[in-house]
């Protein structure tokens, strides 16, 4: 590990990035994107050290990622993946940034070499059934990327939290703490009766959905710009079925931990890349994406990778 969260860092020129690609334009199975070209030569900061990350492909747990960060602010556009709207946190190699000094005269641009052509071709996989396309990026590639996993008792994931700063002692000691509840949960749901069982054997935070028929809708036609409010977990509750679902969409401890908090719309959502087939899925009612609002990855051993959840508007409310 040669950084930390906070240090300042310069993407290096792109004929620098192409020098470390294959081709298919990947380092160690992580795509190199078209959207992250703008970024060469800037300056930024680390945001998190990419050290593991949640597999939300199979569900395996956390996955262990070799010499990665993610910066700060730097989230890709989906610009050259059809308009996807995830924003997804952006994973650098660390071959391709290099830490600089503050002060230190930046580097003149480099000419383009034309990485372009060849990131853009590696965008898209094999099509799908009956023409589709299908997609390829840094999420639909991560258990390439990443694919040793990463055991709860693997004691230096927490020690590289630390000394990183992707998190403190504090969340650090909640994070395994939480990790270690949930896997007693699923240990007395396997051998003892259910009369005995704690609170349902239901993990950390305890979430139950109340309808039993066709969840609810609600429209709001929420603006960028508008200031909402997370409703109370109560009244999530009772838009979800039993498997936490609202038409499709899923409701998570994490974002239960943004109840009655206010924030502002950043967007709305109409289409996302799936990650496991790589088709582009679209949503018939849009979600709502807030600023600033994130997991933070405390139900899941402080996973840096911070994904943006989405907000059914029936989960929101107008301030004032």
């Amino acid at each position: 590990m040669d950084f930390r969260v906070g240090d300042l860092v310069e993407v290096r020129t792109e004929a620098e990035i192409r020098a470390t690609l294959d081709e298919r334009g990947e380092l160690d199975g992580l795509p190199f994107m078209p959207e992250m070209l703008a970024y060469c030569g800037r300056r930024l900061t680390v945001h998190k050290v990419a050290h593991k990350l949640c597999d939300t492909q199979t569900r395996t747990g956390l996955r262990k990622m070799e010499r990665a960060v993610h910066l700060t602010g730097v989230r890709c556009d989906g610009s050259a993946h059809g308009g996807c709207q995830t924003a997804c946190s952006l994973y650098w190699k660390e071959a391709w940034i290099k830490r600089v000094a503050p002060g230190a005269e930046p580097v003149v641009a480099a000419p383009d070499t034309g990485l372009l052509p060849l990131l853009q071709v590696n965008t898209r996989k094999p099509p799908g059934d009956g023409g589709e396309t299908r997609y390829s990026c840094q999420a639909t590639e991560l258990l390439r990327a990443a694919p040793t996993c990463l055991t709860f008792k693997n004691i230096n994931q927490y020690v590289v939290d630390v000394r990183s700063g992707n998190a403190g002692v504090k969340r650090t000691a909640q994070g395994i703490a939480i990790g270690l509840f949930n896997r007693l949960q699923n240990l007395t749901k396997r051998v003892l009766p259910r009369r005995l069982w704690l609170k349902g054997g239901r993990p950390w935070g305890f979430l139950v959905g109340r309808v039993t028929g066709p969840t609810p809708a609600q429209t709001l036609d929420l603006q960028p710009g508008e200031l909402v409010r997370v409703k109370s977990k109560e009244e999530i509750l009772g838009t979800l079925n039993a498997d936490l679902l609202n038409r499709g969409m899923g409701f998570e401890e994490e974002m239960a931990r943004y109840c009655g908090s206010t924030a502002r719309v950043q967007a709305r959502v109409d289409r996302c890349i799936d990650e496991k087939t790589g088709r582009m899925l679209h949503m018939k009612n849009p979600c709502i994406v807030l600023e600033e609002v994130v997991c933070a990855g405390v139900h899941s051993l402080n996973c840096p990778r911070e994904f943006v959840p989405f907000w059914r508007e029936i989960w929101l409310e107008r301030t004032g």
